[in-house]
This record gives C-alpha cells, structure tokens and sequence, in this order.
C-alpha cells in the first residue's frame, strides 16, 4: 500500500492533467502528480528519453531495466519488462538481466552498455576507460542520453521504492 494517497486528478491544475492523460493510467503517475510544476519537468524528460531519445529503442530498455533490477524497484521492473518486449526485446535477454552484463546471451555492445550501467548505478561515476568505451561506441547526444536514462531511472525507482507504489490493481 503506498505511502501516501494517490493524488485526485480533479485536483491537479489543467496542463498537468493533460500530460498525465496522455499517458496510460498508471499510479506512479497519480503519486507524481502531487509534485506540482516539478512532475511536469519529470513527465517531459520522462517523454523525451522515451519517445524521442536516440538511443536504441531495444538498448535503452535493456539500461532501463538493469537500472530497476539494481535499485531493487520492483515496479519499474515489471513495467519495463512490457515495453521491452514491445520493443522486441527477447525473453531470454529480460531474464539474462537478473544475471548480470556477462550473460552470454548479451552481444559486445549491450555487453559494455549494461557493464557501465552497473558501474554508473552503483559508483556514480565511471572510470576514464570505461567513459572513452561509451565515447568510442555512442554519438555525443547518445552518450548524454545515456546518463541521463540512468540517473532518470535511478531517481524513478527511488521514488517509486519510497513511496511504495502499488502495481495496478493491487491498491
């Protein structure tokens, strides 16, 4: 059961239910939007690293995912599973993720992408080698997408660790 109440949308001023109501019912979502002008800024980087990001849709959720399973955010997890495989993430890649960078089902790529993943989620900051692999695989934009999807997952599962957000339907 969530910490808090979830927020009445007929109370929330027009522009944030707007951005909410485009977005599928979800109660992080409802918990959010107690966040006033702060959940619109949330919402809108939340938008742009999903749906207009230049990272690779399939790549992405894979960091994404990683991230969840490291802050133990079972939420974002199980939400992030779906769109993986909307994405056409394979099964077996989702489950490897529990297993770590080094599964063999993971090519070079994804391979250093989750390694740095893990490094950045859990030491903060990367070492020079580490960092010119990424500079060396990515454009500029996708390395900076990069980061940001990892501090911007990172801070969604906390929030939605503290305020114990409840799947759909188990309210």
């Amino acid at each position: 059961m969530a910490r808090i109440d979830y927020k009445n949308m007929d109370d929330i001023p027009e522009t944030l239910r707007a951005m909410i109501g485009s977005r599928p019912p979800l109660n992080i979502y409802r918990m959010i939007a107690h966040g006033g002008p702060a959940a619109e800024g949330f919402l809108a980087l939340g938008s742009a690293l999903l749906r207009t990001g230049s990272l690779d849709p399939q790549l992405r959720e894979l960091v994404i995912l990683r991230v969840g399973i490291l802050c133990r955010a079972g939420y974002e997890v199980h939400q992030h599973k779906r769109l993986a495989a909307k994405e056409g993430v394979p099964q077996e890649k989702i489950n490897a993720l529990y297993d770590g960078p080094d599964a063999p089902v993971f090519n070079d790529e994804e391979r250093a992408v989750l390694h740095y993943t893990d490094t950045v989620t859990l030491n903060t900051k990367a070492g020079i080698t580490a960092f010119r692999q990424m500079e060396s695989m990515m454009s500029e934009q996708q390395l900076v997408e990069l980061h940001l999807l990892i501090g911007f997952y990172m801070m969604v599962s906390r929030f939605l660790e503290n305020f114990e957000i409840d799947l759909e339907g188990n309210e």
